[in-house]
């Protein structure tokens, strides 16, 4: 990410990786408390935010839209993350830390009375809101694992004023139930209780839990909101401006994704804003941006690694700054995503049959040298990964993280050819069909050439040089692969609605199927 002065690099590796970020910001934005203030800040490449409302799906399940830009204006009930640290922050959350009784089957949440831009109270309604929307719609939003935390181990919830108490079916572990499920929750506004947008006419948000009643009316509330969250021309307008309770406010946005936000004269959280006007400026391309920065016009940006000309000499060390831009930015070193990884669509696709076999994925895994990639792609700004742990987890904490699949083709190679497939050429025939341990597996035909389809998000040179770097390797040991790019918003967006079963979150989106 570039600041004026500071420079970020983004980092994503092919089904398991860990990415750093170099930050480039201006000198002068140590200044910036000044309260008249304009901070440019610029999205990622083909990146720009394009869903509001903050109960989204798997499909607009990405950090361009939550983190980077609802949670602008809208608040969750527990925040995580202060300085170097990643625990929850109850002094800076709405929420204030949750008690949990009758053998950790019972939750109650107290709320702290801050307010809406439309004057309402954030109160135990507004939790409950989000709540019924989530009994009423699971699969509807982006972290719902059926069967597992909210809402099917939810009994009952039940508001009393700023109180929220919810009896669970089983007794759950404190910490995993606030840091997984309490930690998706985001107060709602009265306002937003609507199925026209005029007037708070639906009964989802003070209904009673699970009821049919609530049910069907949070359906037809979700419904609505779901077809108006998309619609950009309504962003800055007066019913999603209405639940704002954060420090910003939405003034305008365009198609392109540029925005514009003002400090809320309402937010009564702890943290007051301290610049008055935010701009997020989009770009369709790494070098469309790097331009601007060239020119001076941004604040807090985005290098792609490929322009780097010298790598960084260890991970979360900065190397040399990019010459273009030195006088101006200087280079700091951030983690970004502490895990990346490629979706794979186990939907209803050519490639699934594929897909579904464990020997397949594995020596697509084996097949991937994140080394490598991290070295020439990323000029050395990134660490290789193979556990959802973040590889900053001291090993007092993690235990020793064995890698399950490392580089190696020969062997990748052998998986395959042991499973009955032939090699002819540069491509590979199933040979031996069935379901036996050295056969192709379940679906997979006689004479079936092995074929995968890769797309990933446009824009960034370093994300093609590492695709193409993936896609030569699976070449080698005979996977065929066609690829497409997309805007990120697209490549995003396709992958979960066509059966993939991890969500995107990441601006350096890739997906195969």
């Amino acid at each position: 990410m570039l600041q004026k002065g500071k420079m970020r690099l983004a980092l994503t590796m092919a089904i398991a990786a860990g990415s750093m970020s170099l930050g480039l910001i201006a000198p002068t934005i140590s200044s910036a408390a000044a309260a008249n203030k304009v901070l440019t800040i610029a999205e990622g490449a083909n990146a720009a935010p394009n869903y509001i409302f903050p109960y989204y799906s798997p499909s607009v399940c990405t950090v361009a839209n939550t983190s980077q830009f609802q949670v602008m204006m809208y608040r969750p009930l527990y925040w995580f993350g202060l300085g170097a640290s990643a625990a929850l922050q109850p002094q800076i959350s709405v929420g204030k830390l949750p008690v949990y009784k009758n053998g950790n089957r019972t939750v109650v949440i107290n709320v702290k009375p801050w307010k809406f831009a439309d004057g309402q109270t954030v109160n135990g309604q507004s939790v409950m809101f989000f709540l019924n929307l989530f009994k009423a719609e699971p699969s509807e939003f982006c972290t719902y694992s059926k069967g597992l935390g909210i809402p099917d181990q939810v009994k009952t919830a039940v508001a009393n004023g700023n109180r929220v108490t919810i009896s669970l079916t089983a007794s759950v572990n404190p910490l995993w139930f606030t840091d997984n499920e309490l930690a998706t929750i985001t107060p709602l506004a009265n306002s937003w209780n609507t199925t026209n947008g005029r007037t708070a006419n639906a009964h989802c948000a003070n209904g009673k839990y699970g009821a049919a009643s609530t049910i069907a009316s949070c359906k037809k509330v979700w419904t609505y909101l779901n077809a108006q969250a998309s619609k950009v021309a309504t962003f800055s307008g007066k019913m999603w401006q209405s639940g704002v309770d954060g420090p910003w406010t939405l003034k305008s946005m365009d198609n392109l994704g540029n925005a514009t936000f003002a400090a809320n004269p309402k937010y009564s959280g702890p943290v007051k804003p301290k610049i008055k006007i935010v701009k997020l400026v989009a770009f369709t391309t790494s070098t469309a941006e790097q331009n601007q920065l060239v020119a001076g016009n941004i604040d807090l940006g985005y290098v792609d690694p490929s322009v780097l000309t010298a790598p960084a000499p260890s991970p979360g060390k900065a190397g040399p700054n990019w010459p273009q831009i030195a006088h101006k930015y200087n280079l700091i070193v951030n983690t970004d995503f502490a895990n990346n990884y490629m979706n794979l669509n186990f939907g209803a696709n050519p490639g699934s049959v594929f897909l579904k076999q464990l020997y397949i994925r594995q020596a697509l895994q084996m097949s991937i040298d994140q080394a490598a990639i991290i070295k020439n792609a990323f000029k050395n700004y990134g660490v290789p990964t193979w556990s959802e742990i973040p590889p900053s987890t001291p090993a007092s904490e993690s235990g020793k993280i064995t890698q399950p699949y490392p580089f190696n083709l020969t062997k990748a190679a052998s998986l395959l050819t042991s499973h009955g497939w032939t090699k002819s050429g540069t491509s590979l025939t199933c040979t031996s069909p069935g379901t036996g341990a050295n056969q192709c597996g379940a679906g997979i035909a006689q004479g079936a050439t092995l074929t995968l389809s890769v797309e990933w998000a446009s824009g960034t040179p370093s994300l093609d040089t590492e695709m193409n770097a993936i896609l030569a390797d699976w070449a080698t040991i005979g996977i065929t692969t066609t690829h497409t790019t997309a805007p990120f918003a697209q490549a995003a967006g396709a992958c979960p609605s066509a059966g993939c079963t991890r969500r995107t979150t990441s601006p350096r989106v890739s997906r195969c199927c």
